[in-house]
């Protein structure tokens, strides 16, 4: 048994997280390419790295799916509820917050 379950359902969590980490992020970014457009997300792009701990989301597969509805959390509760675009959430999605304070 692992974590209070038998192997198979474990490994049955497992790959249903991780299908649903990819469906999540697959019409996540679906969602804003209708709303922004493709053009315009690579040209309005900042120059973010990714976290260290995102490539933890292959490890741990509810990890990324969590990620993902945060930022939908962010994107609806403060970005639309305040009048702010689908682009301005992507431009501060894809910033460093260090470099924008800075300038």
């Amino acid at each position: 048994m692992i974590a209070g379950m038998y192997e198979q359902d474990f490994l049955a969590y497992i790959i249903l997280g991780l299908i649903l980490n990819f469906l999540f992020s697959i019409l996540f970014g679906l969602y804003l390419s209708k709303n922004i457009g493709i053009e315009e997300m690579i040209t309005c792009k900042g120059d973010k790295n990714q976290e260290w701990w995102m490539p933890l989301s292959l490890i741990i597969p509810y990890f990324k799916m969590l990620i993902v509805l945060y930022r939908v959390a962010i994107l609806q509760l403060y970005f639309l509820n305040r009048g702010y675009s689908h682009k301005e959430f992507w431009i501060y999605l894809t910033s460093d917050q260090e470099s924008n304070e800075t300038h």
